[in-house]
């Protein structure tokens, strides 16, 4: 392997070449000097995925800022907010069919007057005025409330859902899969067997999703690297995941966050960022071969040197992102493809325009 130092043992370089690497590999590797991690990521994406760098031209849709739920980080929720009708809904595919996008994205709060009926009529009239557009849509906590409201298992709800036209779900909802974590800042929402268990009959009915793993509020390093296995462990099984997308925490306009700014933290670091972009890579190398850098959380200028930590994708151009930006990201709601092009490009990168699976990458 190039560019590695003898900081980083051999065993612990053989075990990620083989996908292998354990916890306390993951800890001796947030131990060495971070550059001797970014290298080692940066080489271990270049054999799995080579120079080029992707991103989707896409539109987030999120139909409501009301929910029933009480998730502690939430700064988007808003009982008194809006809900958009099925038209407005249709009227945002169009504009997004009109600039060319090859997704939309959709989610929203869990309203209480709605059963799996109401997710699949979006979907249902999405698909027969765009039969070609990709549904990305309803993270598995959303899937679980349909369920849940129409008495019926998950797994049924899932193929309704796919009969339907879902066509990928993102792999939102996740937080830190740690109970200890989840019973202080999402009480309400499903527990990380619950979470495990959507994802994984998604990917067994043929609904490939996303992974994400929110960080840096109350969890532990050691419960972000159990997140990180237990990804491992699902794709292990099912092989359904198409990227994972770490996402830093924005502490501000919601509970957790206050309490995080109250013991004299503020957001994670650069380098704490680019850390966990850099141990992703390597400890789901051979497993995930797409590691997202996100242009909202991380800003432009550092998502683009998150390329040398292992990241080889840039996310969506969004038209329209709102719950990081309630949430005190400033980084932008829309990036053209102009931009990405001229942003990988300046990284010494070959940029190329993916579909939501990664096809032909």
């Amino acid at each position: 392997m190039r560019n590695t130092t003898s900081a980083i043992s051999d065993e612990v370089i053989q075990r990620a070449r083989l996908g292998k690497c354990t916890k306390e590999d993951a800890m001796s590797l947030l131990n060495v000097n971070p550059f001797e991690l970014f290298s080692m990521a940066d080489e271990l994406r270049f054999e799995a995925v080579g120079d080029t760098v992707t991103y989707v031209i896409n539109r987030n849709i999120n139909f409501t800022n009301r929910c029933i739920g009480n998730c502690g980080f939430c700064a988007f929720r808003n009982n008194n907010g809006y809900r958009l009708t099925l038209e407005e809904i249709m009227e945002k595919v169009r504009g997004a069919a009109e600039v060319g996008s090859t997704e939309v994205c959709v989610q929203g709060g869990l309203l209480p007057d709605v059963n799996l009926d109401f997710y699949l009529e979006i979907l249902e009239s999405i698909k027969a005025e765009y039969p070609d557009m990709h549904i990305h849509a309803f993270s598995p906590m959303e899937v679980y409330y349909a369920a849940l409201q129409s008495n019926i298992p998950v797994k049924d709800a899932l193929e309704k859902l796919k009969q339907s036209g879902l066509d990928t779900m993102p792999g939102t909802a996740a937080e830190i899969l740690s109970d200890r974590v989840r019973r202080v800042i999402c009480p309400a929402k499903l527990k990380t067997a619950e979470w495990k268990n959507v994802v994984t009959l998604a990917h067994k009915t043929g609904i490939p999703t996303t992974a994400t793993m929110m960080y840096g509020h109350i969890e532990t390093i050691e419960e972000r690297i159990d997140h990180i296995l237990i990804v491992r462990d699902i794709q292990k099984e099912t092989g359904g995941f198409t990227e994972f997308v770490p996402l830093p925490f924005m502490p501000y306009n919601n509970k957790i966050g206050e309490e995080v700014l109250k013991s004299g933290r503020f957001a994670t670091t650069g380098v704490e960022d680019l850390q966990m972009h850099a141990l992703i890579r390597v400890l789901l190398n051979t497993h995930v071969a797409n590691v997202q850098a996100s242009w909202v959380k991380l800003g432009k200028k550092l998502a683009q040197f998150a390329l040398y930590c292992g990241a080889n994708d840039l996310g969506g151009t969004l038209m329209e992102e709102k719950i990081s930006k309630s949430a005190g990201a400033g980084h932008g709601e829309y990036m053209s493809p102009e931009e990405f092009e001229w942003m990988i490009r300046g990284s010494g990168r070959n940029p190329k325009q993916r579909n939501t699976l990664y096809h032909g990458v």
